[in-house]
């Protein structure tokens, strides 16, 4: 009778570890990457960014359109195709550029400068034909006043990788 009892017990105890960690186990399974892409898009055409801000930056719009194709290659999550073969599109212009003082100390002296680069995204399915989102990203970047070209550069590029990473978290998961 005890042995019968010693049975059920330890059956019970399986079965209830058993549960705990199927349960655990599906309730920490999330993902972020492509937790909101329509399941019927699997690729996504990039053309090259138009450049509508005024600034005359040399090589702005490529460095942003090979910034955020190489973040969706990265990323793995729709693949990379030209326009006739993808199931998405991503037209992206950038209508801001600004480099202005961003600190300035007592005596109106300037010590910091800012990169603000804003950037119109139209994320749009090609198969249902339906906009997906239409929205503005900005970013911005502080580099020294009085730096040299590089360190301005280098701001400029830290600009891009946080707006095309902004564009690609707002493309596959949509938070």
């Amino acid at each position: 009778m005890l042995k019968v009892k010693l049975k059920k017990l330890s059956l019970l105890l399986l079965l209830i570890a058993f549960t705990i960690v199927v349960n655990f186990t599906a309730c920490c399974s999330y993902s972020f990457t492509g937790a909101s892409v329509p399941k019927h898009l699997n690729t996504i055409a990039i053309p090259f960014a138009d450049d509508k801000s005024g600034s005359a930056e040399s090589g702005l719009r490529e460095s942003f359109t090979q910034k955020l194709i190489q973040k969706f290659i990265d990323d793995n999550s729709l693949q990379v195709a030209d326009r006739v073969n993808a199931d998405a599109i991503l037209e992206c212009t950038i209508v801001s550029f600004n480099d202005a003082p961003a600190i300035v100390s007592a005596g109106e002296n300037v010590t910091s400068r800012r990169i603000t680069i804003g950037v119109k995204v139209s994320y749009r399915d090609l198969i249902k034909k339906v906009s997906l989102f239409d929205k503005t990203f900005s970013a911005y970047e502080d580099y020294p006043q009085g730096g040299s070209l590089a360190e301005r550069n280098n701001a400029i590029e830290e600009v891009l990788d946080n707006l095309t990473e902004d564009i690609l978290l707002e493309t596959v998961s949509g938070w």
